[in-house]
C-alpha cells in the first residue's frame, strides 16, 4: 500500500515568511507570524522614506520654490514612487503569501507530483525556504545598492539646474541636506526592497525549474489544456502588485517628463511597448521550463487516444454501417453515438493543449495590470472638452 505524501513541507511553504528583514518586522512588532500589521509598515516606509524630504525641504526652501526648476513638492516622479509604489511593494507580501502556497500544494493535490517523487519535492521546498531564509543574501543585497546601484544613480544623474535635492556646480552633484537623505536612505530602501522581490522571484522560478525535472503526472486530456499545470499561469497573477508598482513608476517618470520637460505622451509608446513586453515575458517565461513535459505529454495522448480512436471507429463502423448490429438494437437513441462524441472531445482536447502552463488570457490580464497605471497619462493627450466629445462618440 502506498504511503500518503507528507504535507509538513509543503505546509511551511511561502515566498516571504523569512528572511532578516522579516524576523526584524516581527522583532519590531511591524509584522506578525503571517504577515499582519500591514498599514503599520507602510505607515513606517512612508515616515522613512518620504516625510524627511518634505520637512527637509521645507527647512532648505525648496517645497514650492526657492528660485529652482522643479520644487519638492512638485516632483511626481518622487511621490509616485515613495508613496505610491513603495506602499504597493510591502504589500505585495501578503498577496504573494496567501497565493504561494495553495499553488505549491496544488502540485500534490493533482496529483502532478507522484507520491514517488516527493522526497525530491520536499528537497525542493527545502533548498527554497533555506536560500530564501539567508542572512548573507540579504546584506549581499544591501552592499549592492549601497555601492553599484548607488554609483550609477549618481553618474547617471545629469543636472542643468538646480533642484530640491542637488545643485549643479564644478561638474559634481551638490546634495542639499534633503538630497543626502534622498540619496542614502529614501532610494536605497526602495531599491532594497525591490532587489528583494527579484531575488524572490527568481528563487521561485529556481524552484519551477527543480519541481519541472521531477517525473511529473500530466494527463493529456485535462480540461486546461495544459495536462493539470495550468494553475501555473493563473499562480503568476501573484505578482500583479508588483508589476502595478513597476506600471506606476514607469507612469511617474513619464508623468515627470510631460508637465516639465514638455514631452508628449506618444514620444514614448517605443519605451512602454518594450516595457509590458518585458514583464511579461519575466513573468511567464520562466514557466517555459515545463514545455518537454507538456510535449511528451501531448505526443503520448495523441498516440494512446489515437489508437483507443481507431479501435472504437473500426467497432462502430462495423457494427452501425456494416450491419454487425443485431435485429433488436436500434440506432436512434444509442449510446454508441455519445461515446463516439465524447471520444472526438477527448482527443480534441489533447490536439489543443498548450506546450505551456498558460494562455493568452493570462499574458493578457499581467500586461493590463502593468499598464494600469499608465492610463491617466491618455488624459494629457485631450483637454476635458475633447476627452468628454471622444467618449460620447464611443458610447453612440
Amino acid at each position: 500500500m502506498t504511503e500518503p505524501p507528507r504535507r509538513d513541507r509543503v505546509d511551511d511553504f511561502s515566498l516571504v515568511l523569512g528572511g532578516p528583514l522579516f524576523q526584524l518586522f516581527r522583532r519590531s512588532r511591524l509584522a506578525g507570524d503571517t504577515l499582519e500589521l500591514l498599514h503599520r509598515r507602510i505607515l513606517i516606509s512612508m515616515l522613512l522614506t518620504w516625510l524627511p524630504l518634505l520637512i527637509l525641504s521645507a527647512i532648505g526652501g525648496s517645497v514650492l520654490g526657492g528660485g529652482i526648476k522643479v520644487p519638492f513638492l512638485y516632483d511626481i516622479e518622487t511621490h509616485v514612487r515613495f508613496l505610491l509604489a513603495l506602499p504597493i511593494l510591502i504589500a505585495a507580501e501578503l498577496v504573494v503569501h496567501l497565493r504561494g502556497r495553495p499553488t505549491v500544494k496544488a502540485f500534490l493535490d493533482r496529483g502532478v507530483v507522484p507520491p514517488e517523487e516527493l522526497p525530491r519535492f520536499e528537497s525542493a521546498i527545502s533548498s527554497f525556504m533555506r536560500v530564501r531564509n539567508s542572512a548573507p543574501l540579504e546584506v549581499g543585497l544591501l552592499v549592492v545598492v549601497y555601492t553599484l546601484f548607488l554609483w550609477i544613480w549618481r553618474n547617471q544623474l545629469a543636472l542643468d539646474a538646480t533642484t530640491w535635492f542637488a545643485r549643479p556646480g564644478g561638474g559634481l552633484l551638490n546634495l542639499t541636506p534633503a538630497g543626502y537623505w534622498y540619496a542614502f536612505v529614501s532610494i536605497p530602501v526602495f531599491q532594497f526592497i525591490l532587489l528583494r522581490w527579484y531575488l524572490r522571484i527568481f528563487l521561485w522560478f529556481t524552484f519551477l525549474w527543480r519541481v519541472s525535472r521531477l517525473d511529473l503526472h500530466l494527463i493529456p486530456t485535462h480540461p486546461d489544456r495544459a495536462g493539470g499545470l495550468g494553475f501555473l499561469g493563473q499562480s503568476t497573477y501573484a505578482f500583479a502588485p508588483i508589476l502595478l508598482a513597476q506600471g506606476t513608476l514607469l507612469s511617474g517618470m513619464i508623468a515627470g517628463r510631460i508637465f516639465y520637460e514638455g514631452a508628449n505622451v506618444m514620444d514614448f509608446k517605443v519605451q512602454v511597448a518594450g516595457f509590458l513586453a518585458f514583464f511579461v515575458a519575466f513573468v511567464l517565461g520562466p514557466l517555459a521550463v515545463f514545455t518537454l513535459h507538456l510535449s511528451r505529454a501531448r505526443r503520448r495522448g495523441l498516440a494512446e487516444y489515437g489508437t483507443l480512436a481507431s479501435r472504437y471507429v473500426q467497432g462502430f463502423e462495423e457494427k452501425w454501417v456494416r450491419g454487425g448490429a443485431s435485429g433488436d438494437e436500434e440506432f436512434l437513441g444509442t449510446g454508441d453515438i455519445q461515446s463516439l462524441a465524447d471520444l472526438g472531445n477527448s482527443y480534441a482536447v489533447v490536439q489543443e493543449m498548450r506546450l505551456v502552463p498558460f494562455g493568452v488570457r493570462d499574458a493578457a490580464r499581467i500586461a493590463a495590470v502593468t499598464a494600469a497605471p499608465l492610463l491617466p497619462l491618455v488624459l494629457t493627450l485631450y483637454s476635458p472638452d475633447a476627452l468628454v466629445t471622444e467618449l460620447i462618440k464611443i458610447l453612440f
